[in-house]
């Protein structure tokens, strides 16, 4: 058996707790399956800052690090560092930026999580490469750092040996992607059911749904009209009838939803009618017709017409590529 592989997480305050605790579980949820099974650990976890000793977390917990330099001496396989902004401005001590640019030369993979993506940043490690981070700070990132190509959709980013994830429980879904990379799908999805994890998502997936997009883009004024509209997907969802709901005439409502939008009410209609289809097939294997019909597509033609010129593949090929039937 092979050594297990050290995995260290790179702190710097402040930080989310969930940031490192995410996808720190997603490792031992590894190691706990392999114990179960009578097998030796595949890895091994050390959390670290820059001069080690307590750090305290956002939600006020400290937690005991060793200094960073102690990784020289260890022979690390991943580094995912966590936190580095504050504020909307960057929050990296330099002498963090110099160590990781002369150190991560020296392990396999180097990854972040959030605003993790800050530190990678400072060192230099983002520059020509794709990047992402939680999409409250992508402008940011991409502003400090415009050698980057700065991405604010993806779960996650990978471009060897940099991985970047978006933030909160996106780090579990790093964590898990990683492991998936080390050990197989398999491995990857015990850890996601031990974790109670339903999806395990892939990069490819976006932060945000459509519907909260136009929920935020709208505000009041259509935010209880989107959430009409999401629970009659298969009903009449005409301009006409939507302006109806709205109390407005259709072509008031046309031109408000517009400028409030950005969409025009059609769009939008579709747009969450694909969303709702794009989960039902990965939470479901049902057909594609009983799908089409239930979010309103009427017939299975139309469903697959709309879903490959908004994503670029067919439903049965999303299906393949990011869905997880059943218990995970």
């Amino acid at each position: 058996m092979n050594p297990p592989r050290l995995v260290a997480f790179l702190i710097v305050p402040p930080f989310v707790l969930l940031d490192l605790a995410g996808p720190l579980d997603a490792f031992h949820a590894v190691i706990r399956n392999f114990a179960a099974l009578g097998q030796s650990a595949p890895y091994r976890t050390v959390v670290v800052s820059e001069h080690g000793g307590p750090v305290e977390t956002g939600s006020g917990i400290t937690l005991h690090t060793e200094p960073m330099r102690a990784l020289e001496a260890m022979p690390v396989d991943t580094l995912i560092a966590v936190g580095g902004a504050v504020a909307h401005r960057p929050a990296v001590p330099g002498e963090v930026g110099e160590w990781l640019r002369d150190y991560a030369p020296r392990v396999r993979r180097v990854c972040s999580v959030c605003v993790g993506a800050f530190i990678l940043g400072t060192a230099g490690l983002l520059n020509g490469r794709r990047a992402t981070t939680h999409w409250l700070d992508t402008a940011m990132l991409q502003a400090c750092f415009p050698a980057a190509r700065v991405e604010s959709d993806p779960i996650y980013v990978r471009e060897d040996p940099v991985w970047t994830s978006a933030g909160i429980t996106a780090g579990i879904d790093l964590g898990l992607a990683l492991v998936e990379d080390d050990w197989g799908a398999d491995v990857a999805l015990q850890a996601a059911r031990r974790l109670v994890v339903f999806l395990k998502r892939a990069g490819g997936q976006s932060q945000f749904s459509p519907p909260l997009q136009a929920q935020v883009a709208a505000g009041a004024p259509f935010g209880d009209l989107h959430a009409w509209m999401s629970e009659r997907l298969d009903g009449d969802l005409s301009v006409v009838r939507l302006a109806e709901q709205a109390n407005m005439s259709p072509r008031t409502f046309a031109r408000s939803y517009l400028a409030r939008t950005g969409s025009t009410p059609a769009k939008a209609v579709e747009r969450m009618r694909l969303e709702a289809a794009r989960f039902a097939l990965l939470d479901s294997d049902a057909p594609l017709k009983r799908i089409a019909a239930r979010v309103g597509f009427g017939d299975e033609q139309n469903l697959r017409r709309a879903f490959q010129r908004q994503y670029g593949v067919t439903p049965v090929a999303y299906r393949e590529r990011f869905g997880v039937v059943g218990e995970v």
